[in-house]
């Protein structure tokens, strides 16, 4: 089997996989971050959220060997960087989680929305969470700490 190499949470990393299988099971089953969960394996429920080179990116349907030298950033490092450090802050100040599932997919997807727009609006939150379902009903929990963590120093 072939070895794919890719950065992984600012580590070179190696894993023993055909270069097609989806990031979320190198990222799960190979590397041990289960941060990244497995929602619908269709990129449409966003659970599997985790960021490539920045950029929100679902991890079910992106295969491992498109990534190149590209930089993926999971829910167990995010925080190291200011805006993700806020976003956690924020999500635990308001008590966002109710079951979790898909709360590492909803943080991944508001810190990048805030490190490309440090003040958004209602309708920017909106639009770039719209991809990310909560069968629990969060949503104006979660809009409430996007905005609180773009206010936070």
């Amino acid at each position: 089997m072939p070895v794919v190499r890719l950065v992984v949470n600012g580590r070179a990393e190696e894993a023993d996989v055909e270069p097609d299988m989806p990031l979320l099971w190198v990222l799960r089953d190979c590397l041990g971050l289960t941060g990244t969960k497995y929602g619908c394996g269709a990129a449409q429920c966003g659970a599997c959220t985790v960021h490539v080179d920045g950029a929100p990116r679902r991890a079910c349907v992106t295969p491992v060997g498109s990534l190149g030298t590209s930089g993926v950033t999971t829910i167990e490092a995010v925080g190291a960087g200011d805006a993700g450090r806020r976003v956690q802050q924020a999500w635990l100040a308001l008590n966002v989680v109710q079951c979790g599932y898909c709360q590492s997919g909803q943080i991944m997807s508001a810190v990048a929305l805030l490190e490309r727009n440090p003040m958004p609006t209602d309708a920017d939150i909106d639009a770039a969470m719209s991809g990310n379902i909560c069968r629990c009903g969060t949503y104006a929990r979660i809009r409430a700490a996007i905005r609180l963590a773009a206010t936070m120093a």
